[in-house]
């Protein structure tokens, strides 16, 4: 199994290095597991000019899976667009074509008390998204922004070929399958046509999957229900840009975003495994950070590129053991944690419980 290490920037490096100690003891145990390491956003830019490098979209294309930490911070947001480092992870996902993105929220009993619904709500809340990444707004063209002041004007392009809607549909009847048969396609079709074009091809597969139950929701409506009623969902299948807003906004029915892995493949099974939250640079190098999001997206590294779901269990279990002995980052601490714990400490009790 090789595996390209890409910490990025702010409190990516820490994360991953928790991670890569979970990989240390399966190497310990006779797995062959081959990694290596390769500077990518922020960190590239400053090294090489270059958010993405040759050298590591190489490496990423060479390896069987990208464990992928966070880029970007202030300092470089003054960049012209393509210099800057978020740039690095969207032509990731563009060149390597990983279009499928899997973002599960599930509230693990432990945290139930987390999150900031009541959870009677929450508990038991086990979602995942399956989100479009290599098409709709972020990669329309044209786009820009023309004019001079008090004149300008921006303009971005939503824009969805029929092999994109139907491949990411697919994905997402598959997924449904593999859980519990249920798959909610998201869409804005009342007034966008290109959504209109997603509900058709939805309606028009659907048959391809009678044991799956399709419904169809609005993009605001689901952003209403997600709080409402969001055990209603198991498997939310949608564009680029509505996967984006409501899998953040899942993310906090569990508790905190520090907890939310996610994995974007292409069509073999090859993925970059990430937690879906940013760099932080607010508390990087303050060893404070959650690496349990990271932890678990290499836990589904095992599971969606490797076939191997006993590693993955192993990793969850783990996880669960260290939040029932108590451990908790300042991020999912309660009223009654004495003292939250570090970045380490989370790691090591990980460690241990693998």
């Amino acid at each position: 199994m090789k595996i390209a290490l890409l910490a990025g920037d702010g409190i990516g490096p820490e994360i991953l290095r928790e991670a890569v100690r979970v990989l240390d003891v399966l190497r310990g145990e006779g797995l062959k597991i081959e990694t290596e390491e390769a500077l990518v956003g922020g960190a590239a830019y400053d090294a090489h000019g270059d958010p993405l490098p040759e050298a590591t979209l190489k490496l990423a294309k060479q390896a069987d899976a990208v464990l992928f930490g966070a880029v970007g911070g202030p300092k470089y947001d003054t960049l012209v667009r393509n210099k800057r480092p978020e740039r690095a992870i969207l032509d990731l996902r563009k060149e390597c074509d990983f279009f499928a993105n899997l973002r599960p929220a599930t509230v693990f009993p432990e945290l139930a008390d987390a999150s900031s619904l009541k959870p009677e709500i929450v508990s038991g809340l086990d979602i995942m998204i399956v989100r479009e990444l290599t098409g709709d707004i972020y990669f329309g063209q044209p786009r820009g922004i023309t004019g001079d002041a008090p004149n300008r004007e921006g303009f971005n392009t939503m824009r969805y070929t029929e092999a994109q809607i139907t491949r990411i549909l697919h994905a997402g009847f598959k997924t449904a399958q593999a859980r519990g048969k249920r798959l909610c396609s998201v869409d804005k079709m009342n007034v966008l046509e290109t959504t209109q074009l997603w509900r058709d091809i939805a309606m028009e597969i659907a048959p391809q999957y009678p044991d799956v139950e399709l419904t169809h929701m609005l993009v605001d409506n689901c952003a209403m229900q997600l709080v409402r009623n969001p055990r209603q969902f198991d498997v939310v299948v949608t564009g680029n840009m509505f996967g984006d807003i409501l899998s953040d906004e899942a993310s906090m029915l569990t508790g905190s975003i520090g907890m939310l892995p996610s994995a974007s493949l292409d069509a073999n099974g090859k993925g970059l495994y990430e937690p879906i939250h940013g760099s932080a640079p607010d508390i990087a190098g303050k060893g404070i950070a959650n690496p349990l999001a990271q932890i678990l997206s290499m836990g589904m590294m095992f599971k969606y590129t490797f076939g191997r779901t006993d590693i993955s269990d192993r990793i969850e279990k783990a996880v669960r053991s260290a939040l029932a002995a108590g451990l908790r980052t300042a991020d999912i601490a309660s009223k009654t944690t004495k003292k939250p714990s570090t970045t380490s400490e989370i790691g090591t009790a990980v460690v241990k419980a693998i």
